[in-house]
């Protein structure tokens, strides 16, 4: 058996007796993000730490945990912090946990993050709906020798974010009178920030948002062929638009500004899916 796909089952295999049910929704909850888990109906949590060989999140604001709940009558489980490259971990492992969600039931990963604004008219605070990604600046979870049982070889990317589901969440963000920008979101290693050179550059190559996660977790997802639909919150400026030197308190406080708009978008966004 590929040792990839032999350790996820050992991480399925030591808690799926604490599933309480199979999820429809992944939801990963980014940077400042993690406290919308705190305001469903919980049925059950799983501690990473709790799981055999899983990775343990050592980002600031990741609480590191999976959370079950309903959203309206949909069931999700959330992820309380991602795990991050730049934490140390293989790329393999980075992705495990969206792949051990496939497993419980999953069929919807809603990603979410912060970022930094790339696009001059992006501003902190906002939300940008993930039209697509930039991923070759980090290494693909899928080098190696294929997991079949989880997807095929070459898997397509033309279609990455679903369109249907990012239309439910543009229309939901209308209704909720959130100004939801849109664009394409890129991924670097991290955990420095990126240059304003740098920043320069991938303006030119088309991305409009920056950070350290999330396309690596989409491209596992899509090849597992799970449905995939992304919210970026701008945290801050990217060096050399902002005017004061970056940290990652300023990503923390700007979830916390944003967590209502935040909520309420993915909240009533889920209930439609």
């Amino acid at each position: 058996m590929n040792p990839v796909y032999e350790k996820l089952q050992k991480c399925y295999e030591s808690v799926k007796d604490k599933v309480p049910y199979a999820p429809k929704v992944g939801l990963v909850l980014g940077s400042g993000l993690g406290d919308f888990a705190d305001t469903l109906t919980i049925d059950g949590v799983i501690s990473y730490k709790d799981i055999e060989g899983f990775p343990v999140s050592t980002a600031p604001g990741h609480k590191g945990q999976f959370v079950f709940g309903k959203v309206g009558d949909v069931p999700v489980c959330c992820m309380q912090g991602r795990v991050h490259y730049y934490e140390g971990y293989d790329m393999t492992d980075v992705v495990l946990p969206i792949r051990l969600m496939k497993l419980f039931g999953a069929e919807i990963l809603f990603l979410t993050n912060a970022s930094g604004g790339v696009r001059h008219d992006l501003k902190a605070g906002d939300l940008m709906l993930i039209e697509d990604q930039i991923s070759c600046f980090v290494p693909s979870p899928l080098r190696g020798e294929n997991i079949k049982e989880l997807g095929v070889r070459f898997p397509d990317m033309s279609s990455i974010y679903n369109k249907e589901l990012s239309d439910i969440v543009k229309k939901t963000a209308f209704e909720q009178g959130i100004d939801l920008k849109a664009g394409v979101y890129v991924q670097t290693q991290g955990p420095n920030y990126e240059s304003p050179a740098e920043i320069r550059f991938l303006r030119t190559i088309g991305a409009d948002a920056v950070g350290m996660s999330t396309t690596c977790e989409a491209l596992a997802a899509n090849h597992a062929g799970m449905k995939i639909v992304g919210v970026s919150c701008i945290s801050n400026l990217a060096a050399g638009i902002s005017p004061t030197p970056l940290s990652e308190q300023e990503v923390i406080d700007a979830g916390k500004k944003v967590a209502k708009d935040f909520g309420n978008l993915v909240r009533e966004s889920i209930k439609k899916f």
